[in-house]
């Protein structure tokens, strides 16, 4: 029952509390048996915080006895990326610039909601440096691994959430995106991300990265996605962009299918190049919506790449984080030199390259609703290629270069802020998963969930086998 109980969704999980066949308590010692056993090998977690986790799951375990349980997600165990606040956890951002003495006096808003609704955090997961890289790997916290195949990635930045969820290290996590940083570890590791709409889930301290950055849930099915966003969307005073509380359960209508709805399918947004295994995948997942009733036309192409536009707000956007923690040069000296050089090359840019920057994202997003006006969705692959290895070297793909040629469909939604998730649509020969990316007009995010529910339930999500991981051989192991 131990691994049933950390592989378990919430629903089921809350099933079990409330009828008393299963408590928190027990719930808790099967995730942290889990990370005991797969931890070592994955290397997900930069913090971990046992005697609090079990302390919040006592409480849990009190509660729903009483028959008062805070929320649906009253011990249910959760984990917080290491880019968001955590009261006396570190944040270190994965760099050693950053002491790890603090002092961590608050939550960030999403931290605190999850906190009040009685669920059990456990602990801060891998990030690369200042989550500036879809590999999550870094000098302070090591390599982290994929759950389907230690050699490979999960993906970065949010890496070590998508591994610990997929690994059953934890039911929930708390991630957040500027450029596909939850979506692309989603579809890596074979679980669900939901970039949600800017201002949708409150945020504090505000991104360095302006509005390209929110923070959102990864889970490893669709409603617990929703029963996150009703808990972490809830208002904050300290984010002055959060929109108005949404007024109805993201719930509500999730159910209610696909049929009917106008859907736009890009297989390259008209520029970017896709691994063929991937392309034949996501068409296949295509297939599946036209089947369950959606109205579905190609588009050869929806804007030119937007590269240039994510470089002149992103490079400044780091060098604005170098100036918000007041960098030494000695600090800077135990850093990446990249990331040095990045922060360098965004503090030099001229203000003007920025604003026209700032105009070519509005003007982004202006075409966009007026898509939206003719379609429900936009579907597109997530990445450009299945995988990569788990090491920050170059791509073995000389096509994949760059960021912008690895993930080529996310970071265009950061620019427009419109809510896309990553949906598990396949394997591919290698037996590595694959991601479908789902974009909803402004605000649609109860309609990306809605529509990632409908695949979900057509074609549930696989699990990877986690039996080599609990006991490696010598061959089995990265080397």
């Amino acid at each position: 029952m131990t691994a049933d109980l950390a592989l378990m969704s919430a629903p089921d999980l809350v099933a079990l509390f409330r009828s008393g066949d299963a408590s928190p308590v027990e719930a808790t010692e099967a995730v942290l048996a889990q990370i005991a056993a797969l931890n070592p090998v994955l290397n997900a977690f930069c913090w971990l915080d046992e005697e609090s986790a079990r302390q919040s799951a006592r409480e849990s375990e009190a509660r729903w006895r009483q028959g008062s349980p805070l929320s649906a997600l009253d011990g249910v165990s959760a984990t917080v990326k290491d880019l968001s606040v955590t009261r006396g956890w570190p944040t270190r951002r994965a760099s050693a610039a950053i002491p790890a003495q603090g002092p961590w006096l608050e939550d960030s808003p999403s931290v605190a909601r999850l906190r009040e609704a009685g669920a059990v955090l456990l602990g801060k997961t891998t990030v690369p440096e200042f989550g500036a890289s879809l590999v999550t790997e870094s000098a302070l916290c090591g390599v982290t691994r994929n759950p389907w195949n230690p050699a490979m990635t999960p993906g970065g930045s949010s890496g070590g959430a998508a591994a610990s969820v997929a690994a059953g290290m934890g039911t929930l996590a708390l991630a957040s995106d500027a450029a596909g940083s939850i979506r692309a570890p989603a579809a890596m590791s074979g679980i669900f991300g939901l970039k949600t709409t800017h201002g949708r889930v409150p945020d504090y301290p505000s991104s360095y990265l302006g509005t390209l950055a929110i923070v959102g849930p990864m889970t490893r099915t669709v409603t617990e996605a929703a029963m996150m966003m009703d808990i972490i969307s809830r208002p904050d005073p300290r984010d002055s962009y959060a929109l108005a509380p949404p007024g109805k359960s993201f719930l509500d209508g999730l159910d209610q299918g696909v049929a009917g709805l106008r859907i736009a399918y890009s297989p390259t947004l008209g520029w970017a190049d896709v691994d063929p295994e991937v392309a034949a995948l996501v068409a296949n997942g295509v297939d599946l919506l036209r089947s369950l009733g959606a109205q579905v036309t190609v588009l050869d192409k929806v804007f030119e790449a937007p590269g240039a536009t994510l470089r002149n707000l992103m490079l400044p956007g780091l060098a604005n984080a170098f100036r918000i923690f007041g960098f030494t040069d000695a600090q800077k000296a135990l850093m990446l030199p990249r990331l040095v050089d990045s922060a360098a090359q965004g503090a030099a840019l001229p203000l003007l390259d920025y604003l026209a920057a700032r105009e070519a994202s509005e003007q982004l997003g202006a075409r966009m609703r007026d898509l939206h006006e003719r379609f429900d969705l936009l579907v597109t692959p997530v990445t450009s290629p299945p995988c990569h290895p788990a090491s920050s070297g170059d791509p073995v793909d000389p096509r994949y270069r760059h960021f912008t040629e690895l993930a080529p469909f996310t970071s265009p939604f950061n620019l427009t802020r419109q809510p896309a998730a990553s949906v598990p649509i396949g394997l591919t020969a290698e037996g590595m998963p694959v991601g479908m990316q789902l974009v909803g007009p402004l605000y649609g995010d109860a309609l990306v969930l809605r529509a990632a529910r409908a695949i979900e339930q057509a074609r549930p999500f696989a699990r990877p086998d986690l039996t080599a991981l609990r006991n490696p051989t010598p061959t089995s192991l990265p080397s």
